[in-house]
């Protein structure tokens, strides 16, 4: 065989490969943002790929069982029971109120199983009151020069 044809099918099969590689790994992180009320309208779909879920982290629910942190998400009356056994440490805002964006696969049991936790506490992304806000208005006084005498 000529050598440029080995060289061009060579490029071609590792071009391909690469290519391939990259759109399965593109396909099953390219999870999108569900709802949790969106998530239990989807059934059994829900159990074949990866999904993002949302929700505020249910005051109390959260429980340390060795690896696993178990707890549960609510969103518009709908909640969640969520299970982390992911290898990376939960975020520092995640706790009791905070916003929480889990990302996983519902397993059968219909316990969403999440390998990775974003989170973010509301209060600590609210608005400041502008300076001066809560504060009583400073008095006005006149102030008057003294008056040198000659």
């Amino acid at each position: 065989m000529n050598n440029k044809l080995k060289f061009g099918l060579l490029s071609a099969i590792i071009v391909g490969t690469l290519g391939w590689i990259a759109a399965s790994g593109a396909m099953e992180n390219g999870s999108y943002y569900k709802t949790v009320a969106e998530l239990t309208a989807m059934g059994d779909s829900a159990k074949e790929k990866s999904i993002r879920v949302g929700g505020d982290v249910v005051p109390g629910s959260i429980v340390r069982e060795g690896k696993d942190v178990r707890f549960r998400i609510s969103q518009d009356k709908a909640t969640l029971n969520v299970v982390y056994s992911g290898k990376d440490p939960l975020p520092d805002t995640f706790k009791d109120g905070s916003q929480a964006l889990a990302q996983g696969r519902l397993g059968s049991d219909g316990v969403f199983h999440a390998t990775n936790i974003q989170a973010k506490c509301a209060s600590k992304y609210e608005a400041k009151a502008p300076k001066g806000a809560n504060e009583a208005a400073p008095a006005t006084h006149q102030v008057t020069k003294p008056v040198a005498t000659i």
